[in-house]
């Protein structure tokens, strides 16, 4: 699946876990099994604002959620781009392995997000996946890095 276009977007909800108000990412503009782009508009009540700046972990959780959301999707997806339904997934950081952060956005001001998958490892019970990425504000750069992240589905609750 391949999907580009600002006036086309998928429900980036269908591929993190995350929510409100820990979701950092408004839409997924384009994606496929190797890259994924994604916006952010950044609002006065984000808990990570600090003097109407993003703060730093916010483009951190921002970045990763971005990047998840390409080896997440293998979890939502059959690979005809069927939607699996009803998979709950946990995912994390599990290493850092460069990140430069080169400036902080305002609030109001709207981010734009770029992972590309370097590595990915995949099992019956979890992925790990290395991925590069990039933000930006308009056309400046504010985050570039590197980063692993596992994921696996959630465990089944107790009846």
């Amino acid at each position: 699946m391949i999907l580009k276009g600002m006036d086309t977007s998928i429900d980036i909800k269908n591929y993190l876990p995350h929510r409100a108000p820990m979701l950092m990412v408004d839409k997924c503009i384009a994606i496929n099994n190797e890259k994924v782009e994604t916006v952010f508009e950044i609002k006065e009540d984000n808990i990570f604002i600090q003097n109407n700046t993003f703060l730093e972990a916010g483009l951190i959780e921002n970045a990763a959620q971005t990047c998840s959301s390409i080896v997440a999707k293998d979890y939502f997806v059959h690979e005809n781009n069927e939607d699996k339904g009803g998979v709950d997934v946990i995912g994390f950081i599990s290493a850092i392995k460069t990140l430069k952060i080169f400036a902080l956005p305002k609030v109001k001001s709207t981010i734009n997000t770029k992972a590309t998958l370097i590595s990915k490892f995949v099992t019956d019970d979890y992925s790990l996946c290395t991925m590069s990425c990039q933000t930006f504000h308009k056309k400046e750069l504010l985050l570039e890095g590197e980063i692993n992240l596992f994921i696996r589905p959630a465990p089944a609750l107790p009846k």
